[in-house]
């Protein structure tokens, strides 16, 4: 049997008895491969690997190790997230590491979109593995591969979703979730009691908000990023759009533009919104958001967050626009 290959006679998980029913299969499933061993999973606190870490904690609680690695590049209230449902409402064992300083650093003073991704990304394995290397008895790697991952690598997977771990880090991996489509994670996840803002949470890259401020990273324009951002995602879900809308953003350049403010002289950043519509990520459409909700959403951030003075309205669709900025 080809462990990479989704049973056809596989039931779509749809509903909630049927995500109970999985949850009942993998526990057991977890509780055999893993014994009384240690599992050490790198918490995001994306869907994936959130599902991934609420499977392993019901099946053999603390003999999982959540790592949640804070590169500084979080949307606003994310790491906070990690920290209350992992480590608080759900008992984890969860190492939280804030390494904002660390990543701002190495950060300063690059500009280029390719160079700012591979620093993050080799940055992450790095705390990682100085993290893994002080743990005992770690035998297995838990990861949230999911069966589109497997797809779009022909059936062979390079698994390396945390990042891209070093190759003498040797794990047996456990992936619960492998065989799932994006989808039926969230109705899982729903069944385990995360909350929906977890559940459906929005698509975010890997390198976060390190390629929405665009250019080099400095720390007040990443903070003046965080606050917009988080003002649009606050107005989106009040206008009922957060379900509805594939993805949607704020990209802040480092160019600065002349305004007013209090009758003088205002220079600021501009926030670009961007909001997107999908099927496959390879073609993109732009959702059309209401006039009422614009404005309010640009009183909002103009008054609310320090050094932005314009909001622009990103309307390109992909192609000929990337779905992301850099």
């Amino acid at each position: 049997m080809d462990m990479n290959k989704r049973p056809e006679t596989m039931e779509r998980i749809t509903t909630p008895e049927l995500a109970e029913a999985f949850i009942a299969e993998q526990v057991e499933a977890i509780q055999k491969q893993v014994g009384d061993k240690k599992v050490l999973l790198a918490l995001s606190g994306g869907v994936d690997s959130s599902v991934v870490a609420a499977l392993l904690i019901k099946a053999i609680g603390k003999q999982l190790v959540c790592v949640h690695v804070n590169h500084g590049l979080m949307r606003k209230g994310e790491s906070e997230q990690v920290i209350e449902v992992f480590g608080k409402e759900l008992d984890a064992n969860l190492i939280y590491i804030d390494a904002t300083d660390r990543f701002l650093d190495k950060l300063a003073g690059v500009d280029a979109p390719e160079q700012k991704r591979k620093i993050i990304g080799n940055e992450f394995i790095v705390v990682f593995d100085e993290e893994a290397s002080k743990l005992e008895g770690i035998e297995f790697l838990a990861q949230g591969t999911i069966y589109p991952d497997i797809l779009e690598s022909d059936g062979v997977k390079a698994h390396h979703n945390v990042g891209g771990l070093p190759e003498d880090m040797q794990f047996e991996l456990v992936e619960p979730v492998r065989l799932l489509y994006k989808d039926e994670v969230r109705v899982v996840g729903s069944a385990l009691g995360l909350p929906d803002s977890m559940v459906y949470r929005q698509p975010f890259p890997g390198p976060g908000l390190g390629v929405r401020c665009l250019g080099a990273i400095t720390r007040d324009r990443l903070h003046a990023l965080r606050e917009a951002d988080a003002i649009l995602r606050e107005e989106f879900d009040n206008a009922g759009l957060a379900g509805k809308v594939w993805q949607y953003f704020v990209a802040v350049p480092d160019f600065k533009s002349v305004g007013v403010r209090d009758d003088k002289r205002y220079e600021g950043w501009p926030a670009i919104i961007r909001a997107v519509n999908t099927v496959d990520a390879m073609t993109a459409t732009i959702e059309e958001i209401p006039y009422e909700l614009l404005h309010k959403i640009t009183h909002r951030i103009t008054h609310e967050v320090e050094g932005i003075n314009r909001v622009c309205l990103d309307l390109t669709p992909k192609p000929i626009g990337t779905i992301e900025w850099e």
